[in-house]
């Protein structure tokens, strides 16, 4: 069946739960716009399970509630992995059969983004979920810049290091700012290597959709929960079998 609805206490009843702060002090009257809100957005009844007040003037809600939106999975679209999961071992033996050299990335968090988190758990050694980061590798040489890199920088080091990759990883999502980091990343990237010779570009973080590499610009996004081999076993791929696989 392709058809679903959402499952709360029964099969099939299409109860949620929605949380969100709105910007009003802690009040009944507060309680009541958030199951207004709730209403808005389909939940009916909409029932204020939990409320919190966040300071003295924003109040965090939790709603539970019906609605009666379907969803058909067969017009889902999502980015279904299209390259094997190497391990380090297998990693390793693919570049340097196929470089006969190392491999080199770059990556850092750049604009004012300074949550490194995600990019050193993807590249340090300590990596993530079990894994090792690429600095595991030994075929692999890791440059990481940090946190707060400018798009110059991070072209600049990409050019220095002769990069077969640029990984940038952004946290920071106010007004769309990692979008827009991205979209100037790529442009700059463009500018500063002719088609054939630019390295991978690589972005991931919390908030972005797999689905928007080609508007963004970029190779490949990776999304949350990401690991260190995944990223490794696509940037193997890609670089060993050319870009344009």
């Amino acid at each position: 069946m392709s058809i679903v609805r959402p499952y709360g206490d029964t099969t099939g009843d299409g109860m949620v739960q929605l949380s969100f702060t709105l910007p009003v002090k802690h009040s009944k009257v507060a309680e009541g716009a958030a199951a207004q809100l709730a209403n808005k957005m389909g939940m009916d009844p909409a029932l204020v399970v939990h409320a919190k007040p966040m300071g003295d003037d924003f109040t965090f809600f939790v709603v539970y509630g019906r609605v009666h939106h379907l969803v058909d999975t067969d017009l889902v679209e999502v980015v279904e992995r299209d390259y094997p999961l190497l391990t380090p071992k297998e990693a390793n033996a693919a570049i340097k059969r196929s470089l006969r050299r190392r491999m080199v990335v770059v990556g850092g968090c750049i604009g004012t983004d300074a949550h490194t988190v995600g990019i050193d758990a993807i590249l340090n050694i300590k990596g993530f979920a079990g894994e090792k980061g690429l600095e595991y590798y030994r075929e692999v040489k890791v440059v990481n810049l940090g946190a707060q890199v400018s798009v110059p920088e991070l072209v600049d080091a990409a050019i220095t290091e002769k990069a077969d990759a640029v990984l940038v990883s952004q946290v920071v999502t106010q007004r769309d700012a990692h979008l827009l980091n991205t979209r100037e990343m790529s442009a700059a990237f463009r500018e500063s290597y002719p088609p054939a010779k630019r390295p991978l570009l690589v972005v991931g973080g919390p908030r972005f959709d797999e689905t928007m590499a080609d508007e963004l610009g970029v190779d490949r996004v990776f999304s949350r929960g990401t690991t260190p081999g995944e990223v490794a076993s696509y940037l193997v791929h890609r670089v060993t079998n050319g870009k344009a696989s």
